[in-house]
């Protein structure tokens, strides 16, 4: 079928053909504009501007036979010095200053006028001195530090003092510090280890080590979390524990018994046995054959000598061949002797009641002796035993209404110990945890 269109309606079609094909020409120039990326503005760059340091820091050190005021004599005159000393002494004495004391001198920039002086007291404070409209202020700047949690383990070859000194992995510690974490060692395992005689080659260590660092990488304190020694194939845990959340919390094994015992296994850190208890020794003095109803210890003299157990000293002097000595009375009919002393302690008397732990005096090479040592009996209702074959019963163990909370602490500084197979930082989040560290939160500087 052809259909026919009249001109008209030919004109009318043809019409609405040109609008459509407009309109479709503007909706493509429209999609080709949202196509095509627009050209990115050219901000040009700009001269690189130096801004001027508000203040200008110079350091020195306190010489030999040098005061704070000669320093400060070298950059004011005599009534700011003055000015500058009456502030320093509402902090510290300026005549107690060591040798060698770090002094920061800082000025305004523009002028070089003085605006400030810090005098560093020790790692953990300084002197703050500062001008104000009414003359110079003096304030205390406590040292900020962060809270990270370290976590190494490794293989003793011979002592523990060696391995733990010579881990790579603390490498970057200074060697005081890895010396207070083989302290820390001890004094958690003195119960069960004498590290000085029963370590053996193949013997293993994992910590968990909290501490409070400074900027500079030291550290101002450091506690056990969890730690693990391998002692001749047997594993000996301790893990802290703070039943009342007062800080005064102490370490548990793993369930829960406490590893404190009432005798401590030595009364000295760190020191060879020279000489063990015995039926039969010949002395090296007299020459002759007799028993040896003690142990003795090897230690430099001044070496510091502790009380084994909470008691009462009931005496203290000269005693024969003992030289000066010292005797304790504890709990249950036993009594223990230190002889060959150098010194006392001078807060420890007859009648004084001493603590575990607590320093007693110093070692020497008074009475019968052949050079420096400590001479230690422990006896029960005035019967001798051997120190070192004593087995005595733990202390308290923790509390049956805070065992919940125990094992869920528990695991959580175990899982620690997993975690260093060669030596890590865990970082402040793990110390941070109250399930997992001890210390909390990092300090801010602050000002006192």
């Amino acid at each position: 079928m052809v259909r026919f269109f009249s001109r008209q309606r030919l004109r009318v079609l043809f019409g609405l053909g040109g609008v459509l094909l407009g309109l479709g020409g503007v909706l493509l120039g429209i999609g080709f504009r949202f196509l095509t990326p627009s050209p990115v503005p050219d901000a040009g760059v700009l001269e690189p501007v130096y801004a001027v340091p508000v203040e200008r820091v110079e350091v020195r050190r306190l010489g030999t036979d040098q005061t704070l005021g000669q320093v400060l004599w070298e950059f004011t005159d005599a009534n700011e010095q003055h000015a500058l000393l009456v502030a320093f002494r509402e902090r510290a004495s300026p005549r107690r200053m060591r040798v060698g004391t770090e002094i920061k001198l800082r000025y305004h920039s523009m002028d070089l006028s003085l605006r400030g002086v810090d005098v560093l007291l020790n790692p953990d404070s300084t002197v703050r001195l500062a001008r104000d409209d009414t003359g110079w202020t003096s304030s205390v700047v406590r040292t900020p530090t962060r809270t990270d949690t370290l976590l190494v383990a490794g293989e003793i070859e011979d002592a523990l003092w060696n391995a733990v000194v010579g881990n790579p992995a603390l490498a970057r510690l200074p060697v005081k510090d890895r010396a207070l974490l083989i302290h820390r060692l001890d004094q958690v395992f003195q119960w069960q280890i004498d590290f000085s005689r029963m370590i053996r080659a193949g013997d293993r260590y994992r910590v968990a080590f909290e501490r409070e660092v400074r900027p500079d990488g030291s550290m101002r304190s450091g506690a056990l979390i969890a730690a693990e020694l391998v002692n001749r194939g047997t594993r000996f845990h301790a893990v802290w524990f703070d039943a009342e959340r007062d800080g005064s919390g102490t370490y548990f094994d793993l369930d829960g018994q406490s590893v404190q015992r009432a005798f401590l296994l030595k009364p000295l850190e760190y020191r060879y046995i020279s000489s063990r208890y015995t039926n039969s020794r010949f002395h090296p003095i007299l020459k002759t054959w007799r028993s040896h109803r003690g142990v003795d210890y090897a230690a430099p003299r001044g070496t510091e000598i502790m009380a084994t157990a909470d008691g009462v000293v009931t005496r203290r002097g000269p005693r024969g061949a003992l030289g000066n000595s010292v005797e304790i009375r504890h709990a249950n009919g036993f009594t223990t002797r230190y002889g060959h002393m150098s010194g006392f302690n001078a807060a420890v008397g007859v009648g004084t009641r001493v603590r575990q732990g607590q320093v007693i005096g110093y070692v020497g090479s008074t009475g019968l002796a052949t050079g420096p040592h400590l001479h230690y009996e422990l006896r029960r209702n005035g019967r001798p035993i051997d120190p070192l074959g004593v087995d005595l019963p733990p202390g308290d163990p923790v509390p049956q209404d805070q065992r919940a909370r125990w094992e869920g602490e528990r695991t959580a500084r175990l899982a620690l110990l997993d975690r260093a197979p060669a030596g890590v930082f865990a970082g402040a989040d793990a110390a941070g945890d109250p399930s997992v560290g001890r210390a909390g939160a990092a300090d801010e500087e602050a000002e006192e």
